[in-house]
């Protein structure tokens, strides 16, 4: 997570627990449910706010485009060009998923700048 963000976050939960906004809430007391990837922690929040929004992680939509042009390539005709046309793009789609994995990125703000955000925001 950027570093100053989780200050923010922690405000803004402590705010909404002192506020009463969290009781109550559905599924309060039982178990989170199991994701489909096993995130990080510094990116389970963000993945999971991003899912509820509608958008996947790129991981996830690879992996279904990558089910998609399976099925598809099992359905056309073997020796076609169209298989070979489609075989080009599953390897393709593979290798972007593989390099999703080995490509991580954190993002470092100096502390005096993440402060004077910090400080907007709140």
């Amino acid at each position: 997570m950027i570093p100053g963000f989780e200050a923010i976050v922690e405000q803004r939960i402590k705010q909404a627990q002192e506020n009463g906004e969290l009781d109550n809430l559905p599924g309060q007391g039982q178990p989170l449910p199991n994701e489909e990837i096993d995130f990080s922690n510094e990116l389970r929040l963000a993945h999971k706010i991003l899912k509820n929004a509608g958008f996947l992680p790129p991981e996830v939509e690879l992996r279904r485009d990558i089910s998609a042009m399976e099925q598809l390539l099992d359905a056309v005709e073997p020796g076609s060009g169209e298989q070979e046309r489609i075989r080009k793009k599953l390897n393709l789609l593979m290798t972007r998923l593989g390099m999703t994995k080995t490509t991580r990125k954190t993002i470092s703000i100096p502390a005096e700048y993440r402060n004077s955000i910090i400080n907007r925001m709140s």
